[in-house]
């Protein structure tokens, strides 16, 4: 089981990381404000321009530890990691398997989705009665569990995207429901990115890129190539299995994002609109997000599959390994991550 570690966010748009004999050294102005040893690191993600040395560069590759570089609104840049673990043999029955069983996989995947969708609409139900008589709700309920069962009947990743489009809207129509905050800033009309219109918009394109970077590095780990996918197209550039995998787990960051904000955690305050009208997490926002998201990687989760607590954070992780097991053929199918 891999040990849950750290991943360092450099949050200051200023910040430079350099290396100092086996520690990581955050340089602000040539001024140094933190050291921490790498063996305490396990991801860094960088939010800003001036980057890194490329001693620290080569340090995180020998010890695969992957840097992703994002803008300061949250925009994925760059990824920096070493060769991919793992034999050359479980990369090209990654291949192998996706062809063959691209179809399958997609379909097991987005009915997990749909699935945990309707498990994050009754969980909101059971804690605000007031949604348990809401007839857009219920409805939005039965067009997902009726999706459940289109996607095994579907034919084609065309179909299904078809599927996919139309349970979205449905799903987020009602989202809006689920959030309790008064506060007009928090109010979700419909979901829109490339950029983000609204506080909720923002702050879920920012969690959904955090975790997809997860399940980016967890997936080097275990042997996998994270752009090789077998749901979303390929693209040079783009982790496509992450984004796959993410799928199944999209629900947890809605819940995370949904808690932030129903327990205003977060405020308005912690947002900044642009004259092109994007809305961005602040720099005081992005801490907050941040923050909390590190504490919610050390509580317990009973894991769906192999019943036994783990680490929230360490979810990507086992999801990848079960993948790859699936892939070797150690199981027969792999088990996709759903709510209970």
């Amino acid at each position: 089981m891999r040990k849950l570690l750290n991943t360092i966010y450099i949050t200051n748009e200023e910040a430079y990381l350099s290396l100092d004999g086996e520690n990581l050294v955050c340089l602000i102005e040539n001024e140094s404000k933190f050291r921490i040893p790498f063996d305490n690191v396990e991801n860094i993600v960088c939010f800003g321009y001036p980057g890194c040395s490329p001693a620290v560069m080569g340090k995180c590759v020998s010890k695969s530890i992957p840097i992703v570089f994002l803008s300061p609104q949250g925009k994925f840049l760059a990824k920096v990691c070493g060769e991919t673990k793992g034999n050359v043999f479980l990369r090209v029955a990654q291949i192998d398997v996706f062809r063959e069983r691209s179809l399958t996989l997609a379909q097991n995947t987005l009915a997990s989705k749909l699935c945990n969708e309707v498990q994050t609409l009754k969980r909101s139900m059971h804690d605000i009665p007031a949604l348990r008589e809401e007839e857009e709700v219920k409805k939005a309920v039965g067009i997902l569990t009726a999706g459940v069962e289109k996607v095994f009947q579907s034919a084609s990743s065309e179909e299904l995207l078809g599927i996919e489009g139309n349970c979205a809207h449905a799903y987020f129509s009602v989202f809006n429901r689920m959030i309790t905050n008064p506060d007009p800033a928090f109010r979700f009309t419909y979901r829109n990115k490339r950029p983000p219109l609204d506080c909720v918009n923002a702050m879920l394109s920012f969690v959904y890129t955090l975790y997809t970077n997860e399940f980016a590095a967890a997936l080097e780990t275990v042997g996998l190539d994270s752009y090789i996918g077998y749901m979303h197209t390929l693209r040079s550039g783009r982790s496509s299995l992450a984004c796959d995998l993410v799928e199944e787990a999209r629900c947890l960051a809605e819940r995370f994002v949904l808690t932030m904000i129903n327990l205003r955690i977060v405020s308005a305050d912690d947002f900044e609109k642009q004259i092109s009208g994007a809305v961005w997490l602040a720099d005081g926002g992005r801490k907050k997000v941040l923050t909390r998201w590190q504490e919610k990687k050390r509580t317990e989760y009973m894991h769906p599959y192999l019943k036994q607590k783990i680490p929230f954070g360490l979810i990507p992780y086992v999801q990848s390994n079960l993948l790859a097991k699936a892939v070797r053929g150690d199981l027969e199918e792999y088990p996709c991550f759903i709510l209970k």
